[in-house]
């Protein structure tokens, strides 16, 4: 019985097709995280491609739409696939957007709860989780800490994210320099080509906006719309600073 349910899906992705508020579910709209302003009115996402990007300021709830969004696919809040639990949340202070998937109605076709949920704040509690279940493996531990911070980064993405399965990347880009957002770039190329994985990404790097053929939404106060990379407020900076980097910066700290 395991065996049939660990077998491939034969369906393409999107997996997960829709995900919506329930209103009935909600007990307090003025408690993190339902006090989100794009969590006010009838809150709705469907997913039509394999790759979708969510961009936006500090602070609009992109990081707690994915903790959402993870919790309905089995992985834990903190980060991790299926069955795991790096991070120990039993003396946690901190209210995390998990708490939203409670309240989050979703459509799978088929449900799918293989993948991961990455998150770079939580990188390093994950890494040190994989070494220690990897101790007496076969292949032994991953030691993914014994890059720098970077490569690590990438030799995770490498290993870890091309299989069947629904990956939610938070900020993949902290810790990857241009040439090594380039390099997950190709990655991202090569699970689309697989078409066995759903990519659901909030990122700050126009330069994974940009992504061909992903579907890009700008997250602000006024909820979810799709955009283009030129329309982001992170590609404007950008290009103000790349016309004229000296006079931008003297500007900007002027201000």
């Amino acid at each position: 019985m395991s065996s049939r349910r660990n077998r491939p899906i034969r369906c393409c992705p999107p997996y997960l097709r829709r995900i919506w508020l329930d209103p009935d579910r909600v007990e307090d709209p003025d408690a993190y995280p339902f006090c989100l302003p794009f969590l006010r009115d009838a809150f709705e996402l469907s997913f039509d491609r394999s790759i979708t990007i969510i961009a936006g300021e500090n602070g609009t709830g992109k990081s707690t739409l994915l903790e959402g969004i993870a919790v309905l696919a089995g992985y834990d809040e903190a980060g991790g696939g299926k069955g795991y639990r790096a991070v120990d949340h039993s003396n946690a202070i901190e209210v995390m957007g998990g708490y939203l998937s409670e309240a989050l109605r979703a459509s799978w076709l088929p449900k799918i709860t293989s993948g991961w949920f990455f998150r770079a704040e939580s990188f390093f509690s994950i890494a040190r989780y994989l070494d220690e279940v990897g101790q007496g493996s076969k292949n032994g531990p991953p030691d993914y800490l014994s890059y720098s911070h970077g490569e690590g980064f990438l030799r995770f993405f490498e290993e870890r994210c091309q299989k069947q399965g629904i990956y939610i990347f938070d900020e993949p880009e902290s810790a990857l320099s241009p040439s090594r957002q380039i390099e997950f770039l190709k990655l991202m190329r090569r699970m689309d080509n697989s078409r066995n994985c759903q990519i659901i990404m909030a990122t700050h790097s126009p330069m994974l906006m940009a992504y061909p053929n992903a579907r890009l939404l700008r997250l602000s106060k006024y909820g979810l719309e799709t955009v283009s990379v030129e329309q982001t407020d992170h590609f404007k900076v950008m290009r103000e600073f790349w016309d004229d980097p000296a006079g931008f910066v003297e500007a900007a700290i002027d201000e």
